[in-house]
């Protein structure tokens, strides 16, 4: 790397990649990166995709009024170190060339820009991606899904988002148009069954850190894969909440997070979701495709280009997620799931009667003794017109207290 006044790493995705896993580390870990003179500008787990919002005034349930000004308070902090700085968020990867432009302008001409794109093999990515389209409460079938990614002619939504976060030569044709190949990292992820640490190792290898340096088991975020019944049912109950039945936000921390990426994505012995014979053969060969552009363009390849080849699974019978499936099981466990939960607010919320109870005892309490401190006083006023010795305490009293006054 030059020696520029900073060396700026733009993770642009994409997305089912590792990505929340790496952001929660490098959150967790921002002093020891410190240490290393590496920045990583975030004080929330959210912060660089709120930022991204905004770079691209993308409307997102609500939350795009929180992001406006994100980024420039990013570029800023970024411009402010000299150093490395680390930048990461998955939707980032769908910036168009204008987007593109404003976000490296915005971090100063004394900066040595890298762009990182971490990228997986289609026939995992797909499912994965319908997976997350359910888990953002669409509704739209596994069928008409694949279809949809595979029409060229396709304008609907789910294939133009679909494209523009797992098209892995488009996105680092926009964001590497004008930064040097050997400034271009595509980091991959490694096949099934590789050892859990060595996607980090791969990232760790870009940023320049030791992967030996970080403690892997403080990342808790995770974004995991649902099974076929598990989706299934999401997409279903995703029909009943819609259209104004359940809040954004209420979505997000119940149906999302708490039922399933904390409860169904951790059901043991459940049927993973492929795909169907005709679309896995389309996969593979657009993943040969992209592999030779990608190895064609020199740019530095941390990994492997080969783990971008998929390897065709023939185990066991295809499950339609669309299919008739019987979601007993994933139901209870997720309801069950939502009422731990509801007692756990219930109990919160007595907490909270409970405390504001206790300082308003405390209020009255006090209410009450300054009440009968008058009362005393009054009493004692009434008594000094009987009584001389009451009277001439009173007046001592009187004398003290305006010497103390001043």
């Amino acid at each position: 790397m030059s020696g520029a006044a900073r060396t700026i790493l733009v993770h642009v995705g994409a997305p089912k990649t590792g990505t929340s896993f790496l952001q929660d580390l490098l959150l967790h870990s921002q002093a020891t990166l410190a240490e290393r003179g590496v920045l990583y500008p975030a004080d929330r787990f959210d912060a660089h995709f709120l930022a991204a919002l905004d770079l691209m005034e993308l409307p997102w349930g609500g939350l795009e009024r929180e992001a406006v000004g994100a980024w420039d308070r990013l570029a800023e902090q970024v411009r402010a170190w000299e150093g490395t700085v680390i930048i990461s968020h998955e939707i980032l990867a769908t910036a168009s060339a204008a987007h593109v432009a404003r976000a490296l302008s915005s971090f100063g001409e004394d900066s040595e820009v890298h762009i990182v794109m971490s990228a997986r093999d289609l026939v995992r990515q797909i499912p994965a991606e319908w997976q997350e389209n359910v888990k953002h409460r669409r509704t739209v079938g596994y069928r008409e899904f694949l279809d949809a990614i595979r029409d060229p002619d396709s304008t609907s939504k789910v294939a133009a988002w679909f494209w523009g976060v797992q098209d892995i030569p488009a996105t680092l044709g926009r964001w590497a148009a004008d930064v040097p190949p050997e400034r271009v990292h595509l980091v991959t992820v490694p096949g099934s069954g590789a050892p859990r640490e060595l996607l980090w190792e791969r990232f760790a290898t870009v940023f320049g850190l030791d992967p030996a340096d970080f403690d892997t088991a403080v990342a808790q975020r995770a974004n995991p894969s649902l099974g076929v019944a598990e989706s299934a049912l999401v997409r279903r109950l995703n029909t009943r909440v819609n259209n104004g039945v359940l809040r954004n936000e209420h979505y997000r921390e119940f149906v999302r997070e708490l039922l399933a990426h904390r409860t169904l994505s951790w059901r043991q012995e459940v049927v993973r979701l492929r795909l169907p014979a005709d679309v896995q053969a389309w996969a593979v060969d657009l993943s040969r495709q992209w592999i030779d552009e990608l190895g064609a363009r020199g740019y530095d390849v941390v990994g492997s280009l080969e783990d971008l080849r998929p390897v065709a699974s023939h185990e066991g019978d295809y499950l339609d997620p669309d299919g008739e499936l019987d979601l007993t099981e994933p139901a209870l466990q997720g309801l069950a799931a939502l009422l731990v939960r509801a007692g756990e607010m219930r109990d919160e919320i007595d907490g909270l009667h409970r405390h504001v109870g206790f300082l308003s005892e405390e209020r009255d309490q006090a209410r009450r003794e300054v009440g009968l401190l008058l009362r005393k006083r009054r009493q004692f006023v009434a008594m000094a017109d009987r009584s001389r010795s009451a009277a001439l305490a009173l007046g001592a009293y009187r004398r003290v207290k305006r010497l103390a006054r001043g």
